[in-house]
């Protein structure tokens, strides 16, 4: 486990770090519509995936290594194991100066999430997980605090980004019974530490892209959340393409109730 958190934190300040705020004219590329992509981002996942498979070798689904070959995430579920990288999560973030951003990591062993790895570079935090074993701040167990009972006690984001404008517009109605919600972070890598650190109660996001969910999920399940899609099963990693939906919380109660008030007519 600190091996791990080792390489993200080395990887980081060798290719990411020293381009925060410092990016170059043609070190910024779009890779699909609206979708930034910068150098950062593919040398540190180089960097990232070369360490790792020294570490244990099976097969690395790094998230820019997919967005050129996209047959490389059938490992998720066609190996016993593979390794999900996200260098640069909140890569807009990152690119317009905002500190919002993350380096992560998860292991993945016959379609679970078994580890995860997120490092936050602006306050030089490294949040882990294990399966069975925790959640874990620098060397702080972490557990979830309790969340309110009353809806509109609740704070939390809604990412509807990615829906119809009908199902926004009711997911925008609904969420008014919340206390407080707001658009995020823009950044799973702070966003599911949000949740487990008490700051944030709930979060639905739609598309779940593996190497932005992995790692969070088990560190808000192992520190006494749920992450789990709106049927009500936990959060699996899946290629690109599958299923959509995922809400949040800070705890079984507070899952229940965000549904509820989200989904109703």
């Amino acid at each position: 486990m600190d091996k791990v958190a080792e390489i993200l934190a080395e990887a980081s300040a060798e290719a990411v770090e020293p381009r925060f705020r410092a990016l170059a004219a043609g070190e910024v590329m779009e890779k699909a519509p609206g979708e930034v992509v910068t150098v950062a981002d593919r040398e540190a996942e180089a960097i990232i995936a070369r360490r790792l498979r020294e570490l244990l070798p099976v097969p690395v689904v790094g998230e820019e290594a997919v967005a050129a070959d996209p047959a490389l995430a059938r490992a998720l579920h066609d190996e016993p194991a593979a390794w999900l990288v996200d260098p640069v999560d909140g890569t807009a973030n990152f690119v317009a100066g905002r500190p919002d951003y993350a380096v992560m990591c998860s292991l993945v062993r016959s379609g679970r999430t078994v580890a995860s790895w997120i490092w936050q570079p602006a306050t030089a935090t490294a949040y882990r997980a294990e399966l069975g074993a925790g959640s874990w701040r620098d060397g702080t167990r972490l557990t979830r605090p309790p969340a309110p009972h009353d809806a509109a006690k609740l704070r939390g984001s809604v990412k509807s980004r990615f829906l119809e404008p009908d199902r926004q517009e009711r997911l925008r109605a609904n969420a008014a019974a919340f206390g407080e919600v707001s658009p995020g972070r823009h950044a799973a890598g702070i966003e599911y530490p949000d949740v487990v650190e008490g700051r944030c109660d709930f979060i639905l996001y739609w598309r779940t892209l593996p190497w932005d969910h992995a790692p969070g999920s088990l560190l808000v399940t192992e520190a006494g959340g749920v992450s789990s899609r709106l049927d009500g099963n936990p959060y699996r990693p899946e290629a690109p393409g599958g299923e959509d939906g995922l809400l949040v919380a800070a705890d079984p109660e507070t899952w229940e109730l965000t549904r509820a008030v989200l989904l109703r007519d």
